[in-house]
């Protein structure tokens, strides 16, 4: 069951993730191409966490049922102007 916590400990591990390949860039471990591809890969799973966060809480606030909350598609939550 998804709940708050676990989409926040993924986020967390993401961030963690994110930091790692950037130690890895600087240390010369990955070439540039391959934390680019990783990153864009992390920067669309983070915005599909914080989406879902957002649907939850806003389903919450309005009365409805936070587990009717989605992981939207990347093309989705990459689109949004603001």
């Amino acid at each position: 069951m998804v709940n708050d916590q676990n989409i926040l400990a993924q986020v967390n591990d993401l961030v963690a993730e994110e930091q790692e390949l950037r130690g890895r860039l600087q240390h010369r471990e990955i070439d540039e191409s391959e934390e680019h591809r990783r990153l864009q890969s992390i920067e669309v799973q983070l915005d599909q966490c914080w989406d879902l966060l957002r649907q939850r809480r806003a389903l919450r606030a309005s009365g409805g049922d936070p587990a009717d909350a989605r992981v939207r598609a990347a093309g989705e939550v990459e689109g949004y102007l603001g």
